[in-house]
C-alpha cells in the first residue's frame, strides 16, 4: 500500500442499496483511503454496478449511512462499461479527452488553454498523444481505453472509478492497462476504486481487496485475502 497519506476519502456503514424494494447488495462496511487501489471483486449479479453507481451518488441507499470527502463530490473520474455505441463514436480523440473536463465546468460553455494543455498532458501519459486527431471510433480497443482513461483524468486529481475497464480486450491489451493504472496510483497519486471479475489480475495490482455476493463477503488487504478462505475459494477458482 502507498503511504503517502492516510486520509479516508470514502467510507460507508451498513449500506445497502435495491431497485424496487428488491435488495441488490447490503451490509456493506468499508472505507477508501487516499492513495489506495481497491478492486470490487464478485461474480455478475453480485452487486458490483450497483455499488458504483451508489458511489456516484446515481443511486439512493435504502438503508445505512455514506460519506465521501467534500473534494470528492463532483470531482471522481469515472470509466463506465463501454457499450457498442460508444465504440463507434463519432467525434475526435481530442475532443473525447477534452470532455472530461465537463462536468467540472458548470456553466462555461469552452474549454481553457490550461484544460487544452492538461489533456495533452494526459494523452502523452497515457501513449496516445499522436493519436489526438484521429476519429475515436477507428480506434483499436486498447487505444479506445486510454482514451476513455485520459478523459476520466481530465474530471479528477483524487479519484478514479473504473467499471470493469478491461471487458472485451485481448490478454496483452488488458494487462498493459493494468500496468498504466498502477502507474497512476502509484506516480500521480491517484486512488483507484476498480470493479473487475478478474480476480487474477485484481490479486496482482490492488492492495485492497472487496468480495461481494449481494452482501459484503470480504474487506481487507489483498495478502488478507489471499490467505482467507473467501479469498482462496474464489481464487482457487481461477487457477
Amino acid at each position: 500500500m502507498n503511504n503517502y497519506a492516510m486520509q479516508t476519502i470514502f467510507e460507508c456503514h451498513d449500506l445497502c442499496y435495491a431497485y424496487d424494494e428488491k435488495t441488490a447488495v447490503s451490509g456493506l462496511e468499508f472505507s477508501v483511503v487516499e492513495g489506495d487501489y481497491l478492486c470490487i471483486a464478485g461474480e455478475n449479479g453480485a452487486g458490483k454496478s450497483t455499488l458504483v453507481k451508489g458511489m456516484l451518488g446515481l443511486l439512493k441507499p435504502v438503508s445505512g449511512g455514506l460519506w465521501m470527502a467534500r473534494e470528492l463530490r463532483g470531482g471522481t473520474g469515472y470509466l463506465p462499461q463501454q457499450s457498442a455505441a460508444q465504440k463507434n463514436f463519432p467525434a475526435g480523440v481530442e475532443e473525447v479527452v477534452l470532455s472530461g473536463f465537463s462536468g467540472r465546468k458548470k456553466f462555461l460553455p469552452f474549454y481553457t488553454a490550461a484544460d487544452r494543455r492538461t489533456a495533452r498532458l494526459n494523452m502523452e501519459k497515457l501513449g496516445i498523444a499522436d493519436l489526438a486527431s484521429r476519429c475515436f471510433g477507428e480506434l483499436s480497443g486498447g487505444q479506445q481505453r486510454r482514451a476513455l482513461l485520459a478523459r476520466a483524468l481530465c474530471a479528477t486529481k483524487k479519484l478514479l472509478l473504473l467499471d470493469e475497464p478491461a471487458t472485451g480486450l485481448d490478454p496483452l491489451a488488458a494487462q498493459e492497462l493494468y500496468a498504466l493504472l498502477e502507474k497512476i496510483n502509484r506516480d500521480m497519486k491517484i486512488t483507484i476504486v476498480m470493479v473487475s471479475h478478474d480476480i487474477l489480475s485484481a490479486v496482482k495490482y490492488a492492495n485492497m481487496i472487496l468480495q461481494l455476493w449481494q452482501r459484503q463477503l470480504f474487506f481487507g488487504s489483498t495478502d488478507d485475502y489471499i490467505n482467507s478462505d473467501i479469498g482462496k475459494m474464489f481464487l482457487g477458482k481461477r487457477r
